[in-house]
């Protein structure tokens, strides 16, 4: 993907929220020579020094003074802000690409959807992400090899349409498209429950055990690996719960009904039962090696 040559016009481009992922995409534009500035706007202060310090942009400013300077908007800050604020950037864009990065579709492409302005809007969703947060969880390298989805393409305007997939391909990704309603059920299903069981395992072994040291030394790798979610911001995923609501419950419905199953295998001492059931999960080696 990255020796693929792709044409792509060099913007101006206002990373709004300058956290780990907005951060991280500043990292890659410059990398790749996507950007000619970057412009930092974030409701906090700090958030802003450090991007600046770190070199995540060129400079900071103000929401409305950064979108009548860029050519691209780039929406990175939790999803609930989102739908307040998505419309109101379209009432101030003329010819500006708008985008944002946020987990849920289906909310958001509806409020806009009689916008005069939604052709100039491309909702993204880069499936990318670590459990840290703010401008210094920025990672080099980021999105290297990982899908993208584009939801609802066809509302969108050709011009920023195609400036937004040239940009993703050119910084490692690949694309995929899906109407936001399916992107939000999907999305439920391989990443929303994956948080959930993080937070919920995590207080599970809090509550159950109380020496944090025996926590910390026999923790192994596979309790690492499962729990790590855990440590993410719950600014991020309160918002995305409740705007997935309907989702995350039919998948949380059917991940509590297989605990179930597993616990009262465990009960009757049923061997077979148990077998059944992780030969029956083993089968996901056929999907991800």
């Amino acid at each position: 993907m990255l020796n693929e040559r792709i044409n792509i016009e060099r913007k101006k481009v206002a990373i709004v929220g300058t956290g780990l992922i907005g951060g991280s995409l500043a990292l890659r534009l410059h990398e790749r020579k996507i950007s000619s500035r970057l412009i930092g706007v974030d409701a906090s202060e700090e958030h802003l020094r450090q991007a600046l310090e770190m070199e995540l942009v060129d400079e900071v400013m103000p929401l409305t003074d950064a979108i009548a300077a860029a050519e691209v908007i780039v929406l990175a800050i939790p999803v609930d802000r989102l739908v307040g604020l998505l419309p109101s950037i379209l009432d101030q864009v003329d010819q500006q690409i708008v985008l944002d990065l946020g987990s849920t579709k289906s909310q958001l492409t509806d409020i806009i959807k009689d916008h005069p302005k939604r052709g100039r809007y491309v909702a993204t969703h880069p499936m990318w992400g670590t459990e840290y947060s703010g401008p210094r969880a920025a990672v080099r390298g980021a999105y290297e090899d990982k899908a993208v989805i584009i939801c609802n393409a066809w509302e969108s305007d050709g011009d920023a349409l195609e400036w937004v997939r040239s940009m993703y391909k050119k910084i490692g990704m690949h694309l995929l498209e899906m109407e936001a309603r399916a992107h939000d059920l999907h999305a439920a299903y391989v990443s929303h429950i994956s948080h959930i069981t993080s937070f919920a395992l995590a207080n599970t072994v809090l509550q159950k055990e109380k020496e944090q040291n025996a926590i910390f030394e026999m923790a192994s790798a596979g309790f690492e690996s499962t729990v790590r979610l855990a440590k993410s911001s719950p600014a991020m995923w309160v918002p995305i719960f409740l705007q997935n609501k309907e989702n995350v419950l039919d998948v949380l419905t059917e991940h509590i009904a297989q605990l179930t199953r597993f616990k009262q295998s465990i009960e009757n001492g049923d061997g077979k039962a148990l077998e059944d059931l992780i030969g029956e999960a083993n089968k996901i080696k056929r999907i991800i090696k």
